[in-house]
């Protein structure tokens, strides 16, 4: 009889434990007052600042092909060169005529008039010009039977192998210029002109196996949409150096994030709201694992939904759904998951 008096006992001591309910699990909303930050991501192809390809103004036989796929040169450097045999042939035999006919104009301006006629002196002086420019068009033919790197350049590609004979016109190699790399984008012309101008739009890019994001300025946008899709072509530049191996023509992800409009208030479901019977709204904030009844300012608009002018500070969290089954105090925990 005693031992069940002791179990009595001590069952009902236990009973307030046993009694006191657990949280109740609630799904919960942070409110935020701070302008919408608008994120699009984009897919890009990296590009050179510039892609020419070198061609002779001349034709010839190709001697010298210096251009590995691949390598980089310097400006100036010397790519390619023709048999120029021919070409310095040309030059000797218009310098020999230019000599031949400035010794023939100054040999008749010195007899003088009485011996050589004004026309005389005139045709000679005539066919000095004419031997100094096919002397000048000798020359630049020469000058032209050699390429040279524009730019500190990357050869993308050769064209042709060497003695190879080409036409004047005929594009030999292909060259890079990444002084400066950039990454073209298609935009849909919706967002091109939510962007405008560009001024707030910040661009960060980001290679394939990195998660660098590398930040990028506008350069330049093709003011004509294309035929497929009406989107508009944006150019951006690396403004730091992306590493080595990234080459025209990799692809690329890019973000662009611009500053929305500044909310005139936060909306809010109606299943976070707590009414009164005096009709005033109140909404559960969530404190050291219970929720706190605090009144709050709302309005219907014209698109239907309910915003908050007035409540809680930035930050605080606040229960978003069944608030109205909820007590002032009682302990709740965050939801987490289905079936709690």
């Amino acid at each position: 009889m005693r031992a069940l008096l002791f179990l009595i006992i001590a069952l009902t001591l236990n009973v307030p434990a046993f009694a006191q309910d657990a949280p109740k699990p609630v799904k919960l909303m942070t409110i935020d007052s701070r302008p919408v930050v608008l994120q699009r991501q984009f897919f890009g192809q990296v590009t050179a600042l510039q892609t020419v390809d070198l061609a002779f103004q001349v034709a010839g036989q190709v001697e010298m092909l210096n251009a590995a796929e691949g390598t980089t040169k310097a400006e100036d450097t010397l790519i390619a060169r023709l048999d120029l045999a021919g070409y310095e042939r040309a030059v000797a035999q218009a310098q020999a005529n230019f000599d031949k006919a400035q010794r023939d104009a100054e040999r008749l301006s010195s007899l003088g008039e009485q011996v050589a006629s004004a026309v005389s002196v005139r045709d000679a002086e005539t066919k000095l010009q004419l031997a100094e420019i096919a002397l000048e068009n000798a020359k630049d033919d020469l000058g032209h039977a050699s390429l040279r790197a524009p730019f500190d350049a990357l050869v993308a590609r050769r064209l042709i192998a060497n003695y190879t004979t080409v036409a004047a016109g005929t594009p030999v190699v292909r060259l890079h210029d990444i002084s400066e790399m950039r990454v073209d984008i298609e935009v849909p012309e919706v967002l091109f002109r939510q962007a405008g101008a560009g001024d707030q739009v910040r661009f960060t890019a980001v290679l394939p196996g990195d998660t660098t994001r590398f930040p990028l300025s506008l350069r330049e946008f093709e003011t004509e949409t294309s035929s497929i899709g009406q989107t508009y072509t944006i150019t951006l530049a690396f403004t730091d150096n992306p590493g080595a191996f990234v080459f025209p023509g990799a692809s690329v992800t890019v973000n662009a994030t611009t500053p929305g409009k500044t909310p005139e208030g936060i909306i809010i479901p109606e299943t976070a709201l707590v009414f009164d019977p005096a009709g005033l709204a109140s909404v559960m904030v969530f404190e050291n694992g219970s929720v706190r009844r605090t009144p709050v300012e709302v309005e219907l608009r014209s698109d239907g939904q309910l915003y908050m002018t007035e409540g809680p500070e930035d930050g605080t969290q606040i229960v978003v759904t069944g608030a109205s089954q909820l007590r002032d105090g009682q302990a709740v925990r965050p939801f987490t998951r289905i079936g709690e």
